[in-house]
Parts: structure tokens; sequence; C-alpha cells
């Protein structure tokens, strides 16, 4: 027996395994998304999973040549599930902040939009400052950068948390809310629908880095530096490439990207 080359195998393992996880190779990613959060990922009336969150996941993983699954999860319960390994990645508009990276990690953003205020037409709100929001409700979804926003920052108005979009929504439409604070670019294709003609835009939020963080990125586990690091190459990969353009151009007008780092 080479008892030589038995210690230096086993000293390459060990090292492999540094931290008790062997390198894993990824042939297929389950992705998880809310299904919840037009224009961004929603239930299609065909029952399946749409939106520009999925068709970036499903463009990162051709890009990376895996196959992909894509499955939904309330919103609530997302991080909870990635860290229970029901999927491998979360592609939901999710915002890289501070407290969320002291429980999962992040690839680079994959786009960033800047949040607003709505209110009901006839509202007698003039502007986003805490002044002017002051004594007022706003709504928000919760466990998101809005709430957050609201909470820390219009401390002179009352926070009022939904579980999704739609719910705040519909409590601004029938009068039970002053305001709500969500993504600009949700809340603007909202204020288009039949849904949205109670409402108008008030006005932009400026975003604060500490809460809002600097865009969505795809949400993983932290011991999944490698599957961070391959989404991060995709997103530079699909944004030299003209795939992402050519997303980016089937639900807006404008390159939701932001400025480039």
């Amino acid at each position: 027996m080479n008892i030589t080359r038995t210690l230096v195998t086993a000293a390459a393992m060990l090292a492999i395994s540094v931290g008790g996880v062997m390198a894993k190779e990824w042939k297929k990613v389950i992705i998880g998304t809310e299904g919840a959060y037009p224009p961004f990922n929603y239930i299609d009336t065909d029952g399946k999973v749409k939106g520009f969150d999925v068709d970036i996941a499903l463009a990162l993983c051709d890009d990376l040549k895996i196959e992909c699954e894509v499955v939904t999860q309330d919103w609530d319960g997302i991080i909870p599930a990635l860290l229970a390994h029901k999927f491998d990645a979360i592609v939901a508009s999710m915002s890289i902040t501070p407290e969320r990276k002291k429980t999962i990690d992040f690839s680079a953003k994959y786009y960033n939009t800047p949040p607003a205020i709505v209110a009901p037409k006839d509202t007698d709100i003039k502007g986003v400052t805490p002044d002017d929001l002051a004594g007022k409700t706003v709504g928000a979804q919760g466990s998101t950068m809005h709430a957050d926003y609201v909470e820390k920052m219009l401390t002179k108005s009352t926070l009022k948390t939904y579980p999704t979009a739609d719910d705040y929504k519909l409590d601004l439409a029938n009068g039970r809310l002053d305001a709500a604070n969500d993504d600009s670019v949700v809340l603007s294709q909202w204020l288009k629908s039949d849904a949205g003609a109670c409402c108008k835009l008030v006005g932009m939020v400026t975003p604060v880095l500490a809460i809002h963080g600097p865009g969505a990125g795809i949400g993983v586990r932290k011991e999944d530096t490698d599957l961070r690091d391959m989404f991060t190459k995709a997103i530079k990969d699909i944004r030299a490439n003209g795939k992402y353009k050519e997303i980016n151009a089937k639900y807006f007008d404008f390159d939701v990207y932001g400025a480039e780092n």
C-alpha cells in the first residue's frame, strides 16, 4: 500500500471539504419565486409562473448550461424555505439588504428600480417626506424593504403590513389606507390597470442604501458561494450578449438594471 499517496489524497480531500461541505456540481437548480408581484413574478391565466424574474432566472440557467425548475413560495416563508433546502436560489425581486445578508448571501444585482408612494386620487398628501405623510396610515407588503422604510423613516406615520402586494392595493382602492409604499415599476403598472384607477403616484422615494440596498439580487444559502458566483458571472454574461436587453424590452421601456456598478 502506498502510504504517502494515501496521505496526500486524504489531505487533498480534507482541503476540499474545509467547513464540512464539499463543492457541489450544479446540474439542476430549483428556483424559488413568489408568483404575486407583477410584472416581476406572477401566475398567468394558464396557471404558469411568469414575469421578468422568471425570464431572467431561465436565461441565467441557460447561460450556465444547467437545468432549472421554478417553484412558488409565499413571500413570508421564502427565506426559511431556502434554508430548509426546498429550493436552491431565490429569484423574486429580493433586495440585497444588510439585514437579509445576516441570514443568506446574494449574487450581484440583476435590477435596481426606485421605490415610490401612491395614494387615492382625492388625497391631500402633497409629497413623500415624513411631514407630508404625518398622521397617515401607509401600507406595504410585510418583510420587505418598503415596510422597513416606512417603519424607520416615516416615523410620523402608522405602518400597516400585508401578506402580498395585492392585499394592500385592495385596501388602498377601498379607502382603508391613506397611502402605500412599493417599487415604482410595480406601482406604475398597477396604476395603468382598472384596479389601480383609484389612485395616483404621489412621488418617488429617495433610496436609503442601509434600507434598500444596491438592488435586487439572487438569494442563496451562505454555504453555496459557488452558486452565488455562478449567477453573478451569468448576470454579466447576459448583460453583455444582449439577452438581458431582450428580456427587459418585453416588460419595460427603460433599462431596469440601473446604473452600472
